[in-house]
C-alpha cells in the first residue's frame, strides 16, 4: 500500500522529538450500498477511502494526525507537525527502526468477494425482503431493506519493528418494518451480518429474518403498555447481549478503567456478578461480524475471559491501557478508520451458555416482562446507570408469556443487574450491530442465552 521504507522514515521522523513509541496506520476501503423502500431501489452507492494516520506516544501522553495525502513530503510534513505535539526533547535523527513484514493467518474465509456485478442479485434479494414483510400482516404499511458490504485492507507499522497486513470483508443486510393501527406506529427491525462475502446472503433465510421485523412491528402497534415497577425481568438470547455490551462491556475496556472512571476499575478478583454470569469478549470466532485476525494496532485478537462465575478476571485493553494499566494488551485496540486514533472496543461480547432452558426460566417466573427484543440505549461508565427501550415485549403471568406489551423501558445499574442475575439459559446466541465510542462506530456481535433479571426497574405506564 506504501513502501515500507516511506513508512520507517515517518515513524523516525515522529520520534526525533522525544517521543518513545511510534505508529502508523495505512487503509484502503471500498464500500458498497443498496436501499429499497417500499418496493422500490432509491440507494445505490459505492466509494473508496484511502488514507493513512500516525500516533506517537511518550510514556501516557499520545498524539494523532492522519492525512489522505500520500506523496511522501506530505507524510513527512505529517510526522514532523505530530512529533510538535510531545513534550519532551530528543536528538533528531537518534532512532533507526527497521521494520520486519509479519505474515498472519486467516481466520476467516472468504468465498465470494462482493463486487459491482452482484447487484441485480442484490436487488433480488431485498425484493425478496419486502414482499416476506409486507405480505406478513396487513398492518404493515412500509418497509426498508437496505444491503452493504465493505473491504477494508489494512497496513499497520511500529517503531518496534511490526509490519503486518491484513484485509477485512463486511457484509450485512437491514430490514425494517413499519406497522400502523390508527394514529400508532411501530416498526421492526433485523439486521444480520458477518465478517464475510456476498456467500453470507446467499446462504440467509432472507424470508424469515423478514417476517421476524414485521412481527414485532404488526405485534407491539396492536399492544397495550407496559407496566411500571420493580419486576422480574426474563431477557431473550441473541441481541438482548447487548444490555451487557452497554451496561457493563464499556465499562471494562482500559479507556475508562485507566482513568479511574469505571465502576468495575480495581475490582479484578471482586464478585462482580452472580455466580450464574461467566462474560467474555472472543474476536476469534470464525466470520463473526466483530471478529477480526489483527485489532487495529497489529495485535492478534483472542479470547478474553472478563468475568468468570461472577468474579472479575480482567479487562479490555489496548496498547496506551497496556502503558498506564502495567498489564499485557488483549488484542483489543480498534478504529473505525485512519481518521480515529485505536481505543479499547469489544468484539464478541456475551454471556456464556448456564444450564436452565428457556422453558425453565419462564416456567419458574410467576410474573414479569418477557423482553424478547431490545432497541437502542444508553449507559454512564463512571456509575453503570443505564436505561434500554424494549423493541418487543411480553407479560409472562403464571409462568407464561401473555400479551405482549410496548413502551417498556429496563432501568438500572450495570454492577446491580449482573448480580441479580438469577437464571441463566443453555441457547447462547449473537446478534450483530454497531458501536459507537471514542474510536468511532464499529462493528460488534452481542450475545446471551436466555437469562432472568430477578428484580429490575422497568419504565411504562398503564394502558389506554
Amino acid at each position: 500500500m506504501i513502501h515500507p521504507t516511506q513508512i520507517q522514515d515517518m515513524l523516525q521522523a515522529a520520534l526525533e522529538t522525544g517521543g518513545d513509541f511510534a505508529e502508523v496506520f495505512v487503509e484502503d476501503r471500498t464500500n458498497g450500498q443498496l436501499g429499497m423502500t417500499g418496493g422500490v431501489v432509491d440507494t445505490a452507492l459505492s466509494g473508496r477511502d484511502f488514507g493513512i494516520g500516525i500516533r506517537i506516544m511518550k510514556e501516557h501522553f499520545s498524539v494523532y494526525a492522519y492525512t489522505s495525502d500520500l506523496s511522501e513530503q506530505s507524510l513527512i510534513r505529517l510526522a514532523k507537525s505530530a512529533a510538535r505535539a510531545i513534550r519532551g526533547g530528543g536528538a533528531p535523527g537518534t532512532h533507526t527502526i527497521t521494520l520486519h513484514p509479519h505474515t498472519i493467518p486467516n481466520q476467516h474465509p472468504i468465498a465470494i468477494i462482493p463486487d459491482g456485478s452482484q447487484k441485480r442479485a442484490k436487488i433480488d434479494m431485498m425484493r425478496r425482503a419486502h414482499e416476506a414483510a409486507s405480505q406478513y400482516d396487513p398492518s404493515i404499511t412500509q418497509t426498508s431493506i437496505g444491503i452493504s458490504n465493505s473491504i477494508q485492507n489494512v497496513l499497520i507499522a511500529n517503531s518496534n519493528g511490526l509490519l503486518v497486513e491484513d484485509t477485512r470483508t463486511y457484509t450485512r443486510m437491514r430490514i425494517s418494518a413499519i406497522a400502523t393501527a390508527g394514529e400508532h406506529r411501530q416498526s421492526g427491525f433485523r439486521g444480520p451480518g458477518a465478517y464475510a462475502g456476498t456467500e453470507f446472503l446467499e446462504n440467509l433465510n432472507i424470508e424469515e429474518n423478514a417476517r421476524h421485523a414485521a412481527r414485532i412491528a404488526s405485534t407491539m402497534v396492536k399492544a397495550g403498555y407496559a407496566p411500571s415497577g420493580r419486576l422480574p425481568v426474563v431477557i431473550e438470547n441473541g441481541f438482548g447481549g447487548v444490555l451487557f455490551h452497554e451496561a457493563c462491556g464499556h465499562g471494562l475496556e482500559s479507556t475508562a478503567v485507566a482513568h479511574g472512571t469505571s465502576v468495575f476499575a480495581n475490582k479484578i478478583g471482586q464478585q462482580v456478578a452472580s455466580p450464574l454470569v461467566t462474560a467474555v469478549d472472543d474476536g476469534t470466532i470464525p466470520n463473526a461480524w466483530g471478529s477480526l485476525n489483527i485489532d487495529d494496532e497489529g495485535a492478534s485478537t483472542q479470547r478474553n475471559v472478563l468475568i468468570e462465575n461472577g468474579i472479575l478476571k480482567g479487562y479490555l485493553i489496548d496498547h496506551m491501557g497496556s502503558r498506564q494499566m502495567g498489564v499485557p494488551a488483549t488484542g483489543s485496540g480498534r478504529r473505525q478508520s485512519y481518521k480515529f486514533a485505536p481505543a479499547s472496543r469489544m468484539n464478541n461480547t456475551f454471556i456464556a451458555n448456564g444450564e436452565s432452558t428457556r422453558e425453565e426460566i419462564i416456567a419458574n417466573t410467576e410474573y414479569g416482562i418477557y423482553a424478547k427484543s431490545l432497541g437502542g440505549g444508553s449507559v454512564n461508565t463512571s456509575t453503570s446507570d443505564f436505561n434500554f427501550a424494549v423493541e418487543e415485549a411480553y407479560m409472562i403471568r403464571n409462568g407464561k408469556i401473555a400479551e405482549p406489551v410496548k413502551g417498556a423501558t429496563l432501568i438500572g445499574k450495570g454492577i446491580e443487574t449482573l448480580q441479580n442475575i438469577d437464571m441463566v439459559g443453555n441457547n447462547l446466541d449473537h446478534g450483530q450491530g454497531m458501536c459507537g465510542s471514542v474510536s468511532g462506530s464499529l462493528p460488534v456481535n452481542c450475545g446471551q442465552p436466555t437469562i432472568r433479571v430477578s428484580e429490575m426497574t422497568v419504565g411504562g405506564r398503564k394502558g389506554e
